[in-house]
């Protein structure tokens, strides 16, 4: 290994004794996933403002540049930027982001790149390195070299996407800017809010297996632990609060073991919650046995009870209350909250309504679209679609047609897993949009997440195109974490459409 990679604590100690040489400490931070001139002439120009360049490199479980990224490990990264002249050390760093590592090393001055010298930092990022590096007493400076982009050099030269894609990815960066998207997401953040759906809570017990049962014809598993996820509409609420402030969430548990405990450490702090007891029923769980390398779902349990639940406290308070809110956006997953009388009651009461009908094992058949005699915004996946038509050959696209005509809704999308997705606008303009990953590690509840934040983006009027680009940014992201494990966050969010935007 080359000698000027060092731990981050060894660093630490290094940089008082080079202070106290008289040395002055520069230092840069970044991800660096695929080193060119660019990256070069930076670091030169950087090394210009001191005696001793430090750079840190960002872990690999902190590159938030999307679900293919980074092209190569920390480590490989490492070892490329050690081997410039210009560089004197280099640590991979043990945090998110460079703040604490700044207070930590306490260098002299820390220098950016110029694409960081502006106003349109939408992450917050480059200003709490700015307080941290002031903090320590130095300072920050820009370099004004030429920029490359990694980003657009990997999509193009190594494979990451089809071509497909890439020719797609081109002529909507044509279209539309960065800025463009994300002031579209911006704009959200001022809605009311509210979520209605029944509360899950995905459990994945991972085991290993260890070969078939001497005397049943079954699979035998070694059970190594379990996972608690919160899911349904807490999932939804979860990731919608992360963008808007205003989010209140009427959810329903069971009156027997109810899991409000859990529930609570699970839900993001700036969401109202009201919940909905339904009597003689847990609060749903569904338990998935996985085999833990590589991940694969074996078969699941469902802790439920199927039955409607009727609430007269519910009924009153959607009445009263709906038309307080901006967007309402019902995540049904057919297991009981919401009964016959329902669906008419929040279509009538609501000022944007955004629904999707879950299919699954639990409800087969019995939860379609049609239940609901009004939506502005109505978000399915293809088999959804169909199971609504009773139809498996006609095209997506004429089916499309079909449930637009008969619930007068104009603005639907319809996702298609790997393919991507379909929207549908006002003007019955079908555009089909691409999948933005091939890494897909868990598909369980990315189509949530594209529920949840396309809700207001429709709501607000933004183009349906865009609207599908950025809920297939959000697919790629979920589809690369475990089940709800992680919410989708603004600051991962922006990165990860600056990176598709710079093919």
């Amino acid at each position: 290994m080359n000698p000027k990679i060092v731990s981050l604590s060894d660093l630490e100690n290094i940089i008082p004794d080079l202070k106290r040489q008289g040395k002055k400490i520069v230092h840069c931070h970044g991800v660096f996933d695929l080193l060119h001139v660019g990256h070069i002439r930076h670091f030169e120009a950087a090394k210009k403002y001191g005696d001793v360049l430090v750079v840190t490199i960002t872990e690999d479980k902190y590159v938030n540049k999307g679900p293919n990224r980074p092209a190569f490990t920390d480590q490989v990264r490492a070892e490329s930027v050690a081997a410039l002249s210009c560089v004197d050390y280099v640590a991979i760093n043990e945090y998110q982001m460079a703040v604490e590592t700044i207070k930590r090393l306490r260098p002299d001055v820390y220098v950016k790149g110029s694409e960081y010298n502006t106003d349109k930092d939408y992450t917050g990022g480059i200003e709490l390195e700015k307080e941290a590096i002031l903090s320590v007493g130095g300072k920050i400076a820009f370099t004004d070299e030429i920029t490359f982009s990694s980003s657009n050099l990997i999509h193009k030269y190594m494979n990451v996407y089809p071509q497909e894609t890439i020719n797609y990815l081109i002529e909507f960066a044509k279209k539309y800017s960065y800025e463009d998207i994300i002031q579209y997401i911006e704009n959200i953040r001022k809605l009311k809010i509210l979520v209605i759906g029944e509360a899950i809570i995905d459990e994945y017990c991972y085991c290993s297996s260890i070969g078939k049962s001497r005397k049943e014809p079954m699979l035998a598993l070694k059970y190594l632990k379990t996972e608690r996820f919160a899911g349904g509409s807490l999932a939804i609420a979860n990731h919608i609060s992360n963008f808007c402030d205003s989010v209140t969430l009427y959810a329903m548990l069971g009156r027997e073991n109810s899991e409000e405990e859990f529930i609570g450490t699970k839900l993001n702090s700036n969401i109202k919650k009201c919940y909905f007891y339904k009597e003689e029923s847990p609060t749903i769980i569904k338990r998935r046995f996985v085999e833990i390398s590589p991940l694969a779902k074996l078969f699941e349990v469902y802790i439920f009870n199927e039955y409607a639940m009727y609430s007269a406290e519910l009924e009153r308070i959607l009445r009263d209350n709906l038309v307080g809110y901006d967007v309402v956006i019902v995540s049904d997953f057919g297991h009981g909250m919401i009964n016959k009388k329902t669906p008419s009651l929040i279509s009538s009461n609501s000022k944007f309504l955004a629904v999707n009908t879950q299919l699954n094992a639990g409800n087969t058949g019995y939860n379609t679209i049609s239940k609901y005699p009004r939506a502005d915004y109505i978000c399915l996946d293809e088999e959804e679609l169909k199971m609504e038509c009773r139809d498996k050959e006609t095209s997506t696209e004429e089916l499309i047609s079909q449930v637009s005509d008969k619930l007068g809704c104009n603005e639907i999308i319809i996702t298609t897993g790997p393919r991507g997705c379909i929207t549908r606008s006002y003007n019955k303009d079908d555009r089909a949009i691409p999948a933005f990953s091939n890494k897909f590690l868990d598909r369980m509840g990315a189509g949530d997440a594209f529920f949840a934040i396309t809700s207001p983006l429709v709501a607000t009027l933004v183009p349906m195109e865009v609207v599908g680009f950025i809920g297939n940014a959000v697919g790629a992201m979920a589809v690369a974490t475990i089940v709800n494990r992680d919410s989708i966050s603004k600051p991962s969010l922006y990165k990860y459409i600056k990176t598709l935007m710079s093919i």
